[in-house]
């Protein structure tokens, strides 16, 4: 399948996410792992703030505080349409970006995020296959989404996300921890959907690669083989 045909199952599947008994709780502790390598990150040196607050310019401080102004920055690659992620990142002071494929996503997401009150989120419609990120992130999720992606493209997207990264940055996603690298389709879900891996082995080697240090790895559905894995960006 290509990924358009995707967008187009998962267009007629939000009302799996937005009804009542979705678990909101799906991710949460695994993102918080991944917050706790990256959150000691910052963008402005704690001399700077000493040095506003020493010259008596006191607005400038206070603009510039930890608590009141986001430092970091993070993208939720396939970020569906809960608002649960981007609710967890804003409250560590996150500037966040939702991309997915879905339009109907996208749409459901952005009624969500301003009933959550969180208007400070950016918003992309792309196929990661084909979108260059512009900018770097300090932390980037791809959860139950990137493994979508044509098996033949994986390590193409996965090094351009790594790329993608600020040196030190944080990336976590989910896939499937088969044993061998591999490709099926099943409506499971209700609609026909693409799913690929690389094989849990294979996913670590690619990392080793592209200068990444493992930093957690977890099958967190047992004995279901959906695992995770964050690592991070080793720093130049």
């Amino acid at each position: 399948m290509k990924p358009i045909e995707i967008a187009a199952a998962y267009d007629r599947l939000t009302h799996l996410w937005s009804k009542d008994s979705f678990n909101h709780q799906n991710g949460l502790s695994a993102l918080n792992k991944a917050i706790g390598f990256v959150s000691h990150k910052t963008k402005l040196p704690p001399s700077d703030l000493a040095s506003s607050a020493a010259d008596g310019d006191t607005d400038t401080a206070a603009q510039t505080s930890p608590m009141t102004r986001k430092f970091l920055t993070a993208i939720d690659i396939g970020c569906g349409c809960t608002g649960r992620f981007s609710q967890l990142l804003d409250e560590h002071q996150f500037k966040v970006t939702g991309l997915d494929i879905s339009t109907q996503m996208l749409r459901l997401a952005k009624q969500r995020h301003i009933a959550l009150e969180l208007t400070d989120v950016d918003f992309i419609q792309a196929d990661i296959c084909l979108q260059p990120l512009s900018q770097q992130y300090d932390l980037i999720i791809a959860w139950d989404s990137i493994w979508h992606v044509p098996l033949t493209e994986q390590a193409k997207v996965l090094t351009h996300i790594v790329n993608s990264l600020t040196d030190g940055g944080v990336f976590i996603f989910s896939f499937g921890g088969t044993e061998q690298a591999g490709e099926h389709v099943d409506d499971a879900m209700g609609q026909q959907v693409y799913y690929s891996s690389l094989g849990t082995a294979g996913f670590v080697g690619l990392f080793n690669t592209l200068g990444c240090q493992l930093r957690h790895l977890e099958f967190d559905q047992h004995p279901e083989l959906h695992a995770y894995m964050i690592v991070e960006k080793v720093t130049k």
